[in-house]
């Protein structure tokens, strides 16, 4: 299973009164370490939006273990958790400087048309994700 581990920059607009990063900006890091895994797979999200083609969040899971604060090191790491042909599961972890786990979670998501929000294949329309996915999964597609 392939994994891809992002640097994030702790920004102090990101943080609360406790001086801790308030918990909804996890989610914000989790899109770019998938954006970051898409990338290391050799594909392009923005390629795929031209196409007319989008995919939405449809669910997403959060635990928060510890806290990261404003001025400590952070790295999304992001991997797959599943893939159907329509549907994936991104797997993450927030990890502080010391390599523990300061939040982890995943998110669902499904390839559809823009213009309608259909369901489309992945398979069909774009055959490289389809491959590059299953073999990040380490299956055969």
């Amino acid at each position: 299973m392939k994994k891809v581990k992002t640097p994030i920059q702790v920004r102090y607009q990101e943080t609360d009164q406790m001086g801790v990063v308030y918990h909804a900006n996890y989610l914000v890091w989790f899109e770019i370490g998938r954006t970051a895994f898409i990338d290391a797979l050799g594909l392009s999200y923005a390629a795929m939006e031209k196409a007319g083609v989008v995919s939405p969040v449809t669910h997403v899971e959060v635990d928060y273990k510890q806290p990261i604060r404003y001025g400590e090191a952070a790295f999304v790491e992001t991997w797959l958790v599943s893939y159907d042909g329509l549907r994936t599961t991104y797997g993450y972890q927030v990890l502080n400087k010391a390599g523990e786990v300061a939040v982890s979670g995943k998110s669902d998501h499904v390839v559809v048309k823009k213009e309608n929000f259909r369901p489309i294949s992945v398979r069909r329309m774009f055959p490289e994700w389809h491959q590059s996915y299953f073999d990040a999964l380490g299956e055969k597609a």
